[in-house]
């Protein structure tokens, strides 16, 4: 049994394949049914969500399942159940438990208690689902999977704003397992927490990407083939977001910025704030593959089910 807890739960070559079964699933839809039965899904939401909520909930049932979705401040997890004990009654239902939660060991606990896998559907420190969907998007945009080794050996990312946000862990993590050049430009006071470098720097290495951090919004996209942003506010730390604006709003994704890439693509997670981390003329024009992108959340997220009922 596995989980998907953050990015590097899964190695390069099991992300490579988990993205190609979500091609696969793309390209006929109901061509998989792990869930068949119906199997029980339990998705489990500690915050609001609109991707997140739709895409899990018919990709479940496009694998044959059942989607059960828990709004947990109306579960007895709101009235101060232990997470553990959760997790022993759900796993002793459901065959796979989702979570959008707050802090990372929430999620932890779940899983050390859970009998089937867990999935992190997002908490304040990474967002691995989203990075599966974009990393499938820029595939799709620049030239398909490798046929063997780092998915996206030799493309590049830069990725602009809150470096210190989930976004920005999981971008580094991802992206590097993906063999990918990954770059963040950010202010130091909203720079990546160092460990989280580290461990992207060390990934890197393995698998022929790189990493670099920069103050500089140019050099983190020049010559990239995606420009990445994510909103300033986080959701639960909007106040912090709002008061940064004005050291955030060098990194603002704008025209001129998408200049220096190799005619990049331009992706957010999304929802998006037009003129405060992109302008509008960049969200909504030619460059911009933001629905597809929010799409691609389905299809990457069916690959990654599929492939924990059957990881071989």
């Amino acid at each position: 049994m596995r989980h998907f807890l953050r990015d590097d739960d899964i190695t390069s070559a099991e992300q490579r394949a988990v993205l190609s079964r979500g091609l696969a699933l793309k390209a006929d839809r109901f061509s998989s049914k792990p869930f068949a039965g119906p199997h029980t899904v339990a998705v489990i939401f500690d915050k609001s969500s609109t991707r997140t909520r739709v895409s899990f909930a018919v990709g479940i049932a496009d694998l044959g399942g059942s989607p059960l979705v828990i709004d947990a401040a109306s579960s007895q997890m709101g009235r101060g159940e232990p997470i553990a004990d959760t997790a022993k009654v759900l796993s002793s239902m459901c065959s796979m438990i989702v979570w959008r939660t707050f802090a990372q060991d929430r999620l932890d606990e779940m899983a050390a208690n859970s009998k089937v896998p867990v999935v992190n559907a997002l908490t304040d420190q990474f967002h691995p689902c989203q990075i599966l969907a974009d990393l499938m998007t820029i595939a799709e945009t620049r030239g398909g999977l490798s046929q063997s080794g780092p998915a996206l050996a030799g493309r590049s990312l830069g990725y602009l704003g809150d470096g210190a946000n989930n976004m920005a862990a999981s971008y580094l993590i991802g992206g590097a397992l993906a063999g990918m050049d990954v770059r963040v430009g950010c202010p130091e006071s909203h720079s990546p927490r160092p460990e989280i470098v580290d461990r992207a720097t060390e990934i890197a290495q393995e698998c022929g990407g790189s990493v670099l951090v920069t103050t500089d919004p140019r050099k983190a996209v020049e010559g990239v083939d995606a420009v990445i942003t994510d909103t300033w506010a986080s959701m639960g730390f909007e106040e912090a977001g709002h008061a940064a604006e004005g050291v955030l709003k060098p990194y603002q994704v704008t025209s001129e910025l998408m200049a220096e890439g190799n005619d990049a693509v331009f992706m957010h997670c999304l929802p998006a704030y037009r003129d405060h981390e992109v302008t509008a003329e960049v969200i909504d024009g030619p460059a911009s593959i933001v629905w597809r992108e929010a799409e691609n959340r389905l299809h990457a997220q069916k690959g990654l089910m599929d492939w924990l009922m059957d990881p071989e």
